[in-house]
């Protein structure tokens, strides 16, 4: 299989990118778009949080064909070189770097950047592919180019900084971005203020929606006629969710990469991620009045006995819970310091706090606002230390809790429900990329939710 890595700050992503990329996938089997983590030598790479950058690179070129977008380097906030792309992608394919034809000037004098700035520079010259975009006026001596290149000529106008002073000045980006792009940039205010926004007010009535109905819920399935069937997931502009908090867990699974916003009616219990159905069904849908919320995803890492790592991501909660009649032993750690050298209890749980009302709520935590800018961790029957209960954390702390005896007491992981089999250690911290977009009726109250389950039933005064 012949891959193109295709790097780039994207910043944000243009209708040229995809050009690019539409070319690409006709010349490979598979492109790999990777948008970069923070650069030394550009500094705009740093003029937004990921998280937005991750969604802008989902929304620019997901769905196309032959096409993943890979978000490891703004998940762990760093700048992957190509040489150690080249042993990454190496197992999977024949790689092919994809590069201007800039790049590649002075390579005859041993002088092109890439054998003078790139780290094993010259080894990459002579060893590795390159597929070298030439756009017209940029013209290329055929003695430059590596000894393993190809030349795509490429006719695709436009640029990031257009789109970016373009915004700057307020002005339409309409004609250089898709429109999905256009209307995530424009909701939370991106590349036109200092801090963008988490939240944004919206109408969604007659938008498009993928309708995803629990099948094991006889009020959910009574519902579908009323709100319509549905279309594509490529054709979506939203996700609707009947059912209970169980069903929007599992489609976000499933979906969160389409980066569309989930709209859920409340068919379950609580439905703390849900819409009331009083709220929504009997009139129009989608509802033309909607507040939008991005809440962040949780990263997860689990070791195995053998010392194999998996990475996974959570919305609600991850947690490690004894697989025997034993208590489970753990060690926890936050940024590196030990803050509890041995937890005896059932289990240790951390959680987002959109997840803050769901299985951290039962072990004792006090539930947050979903857009709480904090997460928590909390332990389940605790014995020792006998004083601790749970612990409010910052957004960029760092958990680990690992089993301090694995072969006696072993633990199991979970996250949302569901399992991911014997670890010995969970490490954990709020996501730089992954974010999902929770919709709301904009008169839905989350404090008075979360007061109704801490306070017995309300009285009127006087």
């Amino acid at each position: 299989m012949r891959i193109a890595i295709f790097g780039g700050s994207f910043n944000p992503p243009g209708r040229h990118h995809r050009a690019v990329v539409e070319v690409l996938a006709r010349e490979f089997d598979q492109v790999r778009v990777i948008p970069c983590g923070p650069r030394p030598d550009k500094a705009v790479t740093g003029l937004l949080p990921p998280v937005y950058r991750a969604a802008l690179a989902d929304l620019a070129f997901g769905g196309m064909p032959r096409v993943m977008v890979d978000l490891f380097d703004l998940e762990q906030d760093t700048f992957t070189r190509s040489w150690d792309l080249q042993q990454r992608y190496a197992a999977l394919g024949e790689v092919w770097h994809v590069v201007g034809t800039d790049l590649v000037a002075g390579g005859a004098r041993g002088k092109s950047p890439i054998q003078t700035s790139w780290a094993n520079g010259e080894e990459l010259w002579k060893t590795a592919r390159f597929a070298v975009l030439q756009r017209p006026g940029h013209e290329v001596n055929a003695d430059d180019l590596p000894p393993q290149s190809r030349l795509i000529p490429l006719d695709v106008p436009g640029s990031s900084t257009l789109i970016r002073e373009r915004l700057g000045r307020g002005d339409s980006i309409e004609d250089l971005v898709t429109p999905r792009v256009q209307d995530y940039i424009e909701r939370y205010g991106l590349y036109r203020v200092p801090i963008p926004g988490t939240w944004a007010r919206t109408s969604l009535i007659g938008a498009p929606f993928l309708l995803q109905a629990d099948e094991a819920n006889p009020k959910a399935c009574s519902w579908v006629a009323q709100v319509g069937q549905g279309v594509p997931e490529q054709d979506a502009r939203l996700v609707a969710v009947l059912g209970g908090d169980g069903a929007m867990l599992r489609c976000i699974r499933e979906h969160w990469r389409s980066r569309l916003p989930f709209f859920g009616i409340n068919a379950g219990h609580l439905g703390f991620l849900m819409n009331a159905p009083e709220q929504v069904l009997g009139g129009p849908f989608p509802p033309a009045d909607v507040i939008l919320r991005q809440l962040p995803m949780l990263f997860l890492e689990f070791e195995d006995a053998s010392g194999a790592v998996r990475t996974t991501y959570g919305f609600n909660d991850a947690w490690l819970e004894r697989s025997t009649s034993q208590s489970a032993w753990l060690e926890v750690c936050v940024n590196g310091v030990r803050r509890i050298p041995k937890l005896v209890s059932d289990g240790a749980l951390v959680a987002t706090a959109a997840g803050s009302t769901a299985y951290a709520r039962s072990m004792g935590a006090s539930p947050l606002l979903a857009d709480t800018p904090a997460w928590l961790l909390v332990g389940s029957n605790v014995m020792e230390p006998s004083h601790w209960r749970s612990a409010l954390l910052s957004t960029d702390s760092t958990v680990e809790i690992r089993n301090l005896s694995p072969q006696n007491r072993p633990v199991e992981a979970f996250v949302d429900g569901h399992s991911m089999g014997e670890v010995v250690a969970l490490r954990a911290r709020i996501s730089r990329a992954a974010a999902v977009e929770m919709a709301f009726c904009a008169s839905h109250d989350m404090a008075d939710k979360i007061a109704a389950i801490q306070f017995q039933a309300a009285e009127p005064l006087g």
